[in-house]
């Protein structure tokens, strides 16, 4: 985790559009979690002990408190972020009050004790099931980039199953972390069950030493393996979603202007700070061409500007530092041979943050822009022959958190996405799979492991009990203790009862194993 660092007491939340501080907030001492660990097991207990009704009510009276403060949590969120409105409320708010009530109305159904068929004649006598019990307290870390929608599509599901949550927001958004807090309070969730705690990377490692019982982050494949490291010394599980290069495949036969617009959006929303952002595109040669005169002429129409700016597109990527990072891929890119076609350049005429989009051409697998993931307002392009090399292109990168493939033809779609190596892969779409609550949340290679949203989502956040009854219970079992020689025969006759080939076979060592039986032996 993060090496130790001098506490400070006080966090100062900024704009990124102007650099300036415009809240403080007090900080958690990394030697306060232990007791704020206790105060939620506490809280858990009594919560856990409440139907799932009871529950479900609640998350219903935080999604009307969700919606009553919806334009100052849009407010919060562009501010501190610095996304314009318009996607403050589609990303953050709305797909906030879509979880609220897909688990609120949902989860009843989808925790429902499930019966487990036996396929083994051997124990037809007994019946099977599978309950869900809470975890206990669960702890998130939670990113900046969508600092409401992320930890809120943890931490709803989280209460539901009967956990309690601690949450510690990214030290870059601590102001909308507070806010978090204030809707559950607000909502009448019960006290200490749902906790923020405020700090950088050092509270983070003292919430795993702290012993939550499972912990899931969201952020950076660094941070993210030292966060695996930590659970793992301790045996706590872990969902880890660690960021995304996710492939663009556009074949010949695609609406063009359709699909450049869907990736000037899927480039540069939130300035390209997100982790399904579209960093890389395979386009079919004969198309290339206008498809990248397309895109870049897209680009040079956004508006880049702070979101207070209601025609504002393009907002600030979040610090300096990440610029730096964007200048630094693309420095290197076209030192390689590739060609920005738009874009490219700071606009400090704007504010510290401001990066212009980029469309960018000819790049290769050998540049970091390819291979890193850029988390800024970037759109690469490569052409290749064949759908192919795309799909073989696609799947040539580390991460494998989602994609997109556009064509014509949905069924030739479907086939490519069965051969794509991502978590989810959308047909003629690009992210929106992320506001769809049904819809699993989660990557392999370095994205991470584990699954948000969905039921998926929600049974990361159960044990799961088996439950065997057995409807003879008066019967010994056969496999008890009284070894003997015929009754080792009679073991193996029934072996070949269940597992030889031929029925005539099955039936004649049926009837001698259970002579066997019935004449009093039992294991």
């Amino acid at each position: 985790m993060a090496a130790p660092a001098t506490f400070s007491p006080l966090m100062e939340s900024i704009d990124p559009a102007t650099g300036m501080v415009i809240a403080r907030l007090e900080a958690t001492p990394p030697s306060e979690v232990p007791g704020i660990l206790t105060q939620a097991r506490r809280a858990q207990a009594g919560w856990a002990a409440q139907s799932l009704q009871e529950r479900c009510a609640l998350v219903h009276r935080l999604r009307e408190t969700i919606y009553a403060r919806r334009q100052e949590i849009a407010e919060r969120v562009m501010r501190e972020s610095g996304k314009p409105r318009v996607e403050a409320l589609f990303a953050d708010v709305l797909v906030s009050l879509d979880t609220a009530a897909y688990y609120a109305n949902l989860a009843p159904a989808l925790l429902l004790p499930e019966h487990v068929p036996h396929h083994n004649p051997a124990v037809k006598a007994k019946s099977g099931s599978l309950h869900y019990e809470p975890y206990g307290v669960i702890g998130v870390i939670a990113p900046w980039n969508y600092p409401v929608a992320i930890p809120l599509g943890q931490m709803i599901p989280a209460v539901v199953a009967g956990n309690a949550v601690v949450i510690k927001p990214s030290e870059l958004t601590p102001w909308c972390g507070a806010l978090v807090e204030e809707l559950f309070s607000q909502a009448g969730f019960p006290v200490g069950l749902v906790q923020v705690i405020q700090g950088s990377g050092e509270l983070g490692e003292a919430l795993i030493l702290a012993g939550p019982d499972k912990v899931i982050f969201t952020g950076s494949v660094a941070t993210g393996r030292r966060v695996a490291e930590a659970c793992a010394r301790r045996l706590i599980p872990s969902v880890l979603e660690l960021g995304g290069k996710d492939a663009m495949i556009v074949l010949a036969d695609a609406d063009l202007e359709v699909a450049s617009s869907a990736a000037v959006w899927g480039s540069f929303t939130n300035c390209g700070q997100a982790c399904l952002s579209v960093e890389r595109i395979y386009v079919e040669r004969p198309v290339a061409g206008r498809f990248s005169e397309l895109c870049a002429a897209k680009a040079r129409l956004l508006k880049l500007g702070p979101g207070s700016d209601p025609h504002t597109e393009v907002g600030p990527m979040i610090r300096p530092q990440q610029v730096d990072r964007v200048e630094e891929q693309l420095r290197e890119a076209v030192a390689r041979g590739a060609r920005i076609l738009t874009g490219g350049r700071r606009r400090p005429d704007i504010g510290p943050c401001f990066f212009e989009p980029t469309v960018i051409a000819d790049v290769d697998h050998s540049m970091r822009l390819m291979q890193e993931e850029t988390f800024g307002p970037v759109l690469a392009l490569r052409s290749v022959d064949s759908e192919q090399e795309a799909v073989t292109m696609a799947n040539d990168s580390p991460f494998g958190l989602a994609a997109s493939i556009w064509t014509r033809d949905s069924r030739r779609g479907r086939r490519l996405a069965a051969q794509v190596h991502a978590g989810a892969v959308m047909v003629n779409d690009v992210a929106s799979y992320f506001g769809i609550s049904e819809a699993p949340h989660g990557g392999r290679g370095v994205s991470g492991w584990g699954h948000t949203h969905s039921r998926l989502g929600l049974l990361e956040l159960l044990r799961v009990k088996y439950v065997d009854v057995d409807h003879l219970p008066r019967w010994p079992k056969s496999w008890w203790f009284g070894y003997n020689e015929e009754l080792g025969v009679a073991a193996d006759r029934f072996l070949q009862f269940l597992f030889a080939p031929g029925w005539r076979h099955r039936w004649k060592s049926a009837r001698g194993a259970m002579r066997a039986v019935f004449r009093g032996h039992r294991i």
